[in-house]
């Protein structure tokens, strides 16, 4: 029997090597910290602070805005600056708390104190997820109190961890499989207890030999945990193509993971859950990867939310060449930056330094109608078709021919021969409907 797997998806350069065997490192911040109040999908979350307050670590700044919101945390003790706009690594300005750090690192009372996740209620595990602040660490940043709150909780029969990390360079979610395993697992364990007919499964790419290795030990004596290999392959970390490569199980754009009996959380975000349900610590780091051919020293941080990420150049030597492109995340989904005064986000993983960019180059030429695009594609829709829809501006159009089932992972314009901006295409499509939608 094959490895794990889906129909469609590309084999990009992977990168894993310039980074995999950089032990995480902890950073701490030297100048003021930025924390936008939108680091998640939903409403912004509410400030609870003004200028000049004290804040200590682990102090709730903001308070969740709706149902589908969260909480923003200080990552640091100081003094509160101000409110006021800075830009975010979508290219947004966005209201954000600035801190400026004491150096103290005081933390609020209670924080680290053990729990037994089995002596809590499942409300009370929920409510400690909600007070943590934590969203999908993978990226799309959904407030994972909701997710791990479905309509139907009998109905889920699978909590699925992702550790594919299928996208190009990216190694934070290794490294944390590497060095703290216990901790991804003990949040599996949390999530499971929430949901009594489940079983757990990690997901782990089979370009990760030691990561299987080594969670296939630890959970030899867990029945109701497994570890499943995947076959290697972009983008096999997605939400709909994991759930499909472990159940077999398929779902579109208008339904949920829930629908199909499935929870899937990032290992990061399973890694957030036990420390804030097992330990009393609520979500003030992430692990981001600084990497690519143009960083002086590839490294893997964990660094304080709201620290810049300049500090994490410098702190990586800077630049051993002038990049052509600065990427926060990775090369097929992030998003590339023209000003590194960002802050470290909920949803950061990574700072992907190139010293070529081959995009910027690209010349698109006429479409010769070669189906490469339709093959990759792993949300099964006609690329070719829908940008000309694309370029109509047709939204009726593009909905009737599927385009909302487009996961925007860029597979389409990574493969075309043409070198049309496909994904680029599709995901202002997808906003606009999304815009039309709500009016």
């Amino acid at each position: 029997m094959g490895l794990a797997t889906f129909v469609g998806g590309i084999h990009p350069y992977e990168g894993k090597e310039l980074s995999e065997n950089q032990p995480i490192e902890v950073l701490m911040p030297k100048g003021e910290l930025v924390f936008p109040l939108s680091q998640h999908i939903g409403a912004p979350a509410k400030a609870l602070v003004k200028k000049g307050d004290q804040v200590l670590a682990g102090q709730k700044i903001a308070e969740a805005g709706g149902f589908v919101s969260s909480p923003v945390l200080s990552s640091v003790s100081g003094t509160v600056k101000g409110i006021e706009k800075r830009r975010t690594a979508a290219g947004a300005m966005v209201d954000s708390i600035i801190v400026e750090n004491d150096g103290q690192y005081t933390e609020i009372e209670g924080m680290g104190a053990e729990r037994d996740p089995e002596t809590m209620t499942k409300e009370e595990i929920i409510d400690a997820v909600r007070e943590a602040g934590i969203v999908g660490l993978g990226g799309a940043g959904f407030p994972t109190q909701v997710k791990l709150s479905p309509k139907e909780p009998d109905k889920i029969d699978h909590v699925i961890i992702n550790g594919a990390e299928c996208e190009p360079y990216l190694t934070s979610d290794y490294r944390r499989m590497i060095e703290e395993p216990e901790k991804v697992i003990g949040g599996l364990k949390v999530i499971l207890r929430l949901f009594d007919g489940a079983k757990g499964v990690i997901g782990i790419e089979d370009n990760k030999p030691e990561a299987i290795k080594k969670m296939t030990e630890l959970v030899k004596d867990e029945p109701r945990i497994e570890v499943c290999p995947l076959k290697t392959k972009y983008p096999q970390g997605g939400e709909r193509t994991l759930i499909y490569a472990v159940t077999g199980r398929k779902i579109n754009s208008s339904m949920l993971p829930a629908d199909v009996g499935c929870i899937v959380d990032n290992v990061d975000t399973a890694a957030a859950i036990y420390m804030a349900v097992c330990k009393s610590t609520p979500l003030m780091t992430k692990t981001v990867t600084v990497t690519g051919d143009a960083i002086a020293n590839t490294k893997n941080f964990s660094v304080r939310l709201g620290t810049c990420y300049q500090e994490l150049i410098d702190a990586a030597g800077g630049f051993k060449t002038e990049p052509e492109k600065v990427i926060s995340g990775g090369p097929m989904m992030g998003q590339a930056l023209f000003d590194l005064t960002i802050p470290v986000a909920k949803t950061s993983s990574s700072l992907t330094c190139l010293s070529h960019d081959a995009v910027a180059e690209m010349e698109p030429t006429a479409c010769i109608r070669c189906g490469r695009c339709v093959q990759v594609c792993p949300g099964r829709v006609v690329p070719q078709k829908l940008y000309k829809t694309a370029l109509r501006h047709d939204l009726d159009a593009f909905v009737k021919l599927n385009g909302m089932e487009c996961c925007e992972c860029g597979c389409c314009s990574y493969i075309c021969p043409a070198r049309k901006p496909l994904t680029q295409s599709f995901k202002e499509m997808r906003k606009a409907v999304a815009a039309a939608r709500r009016k």
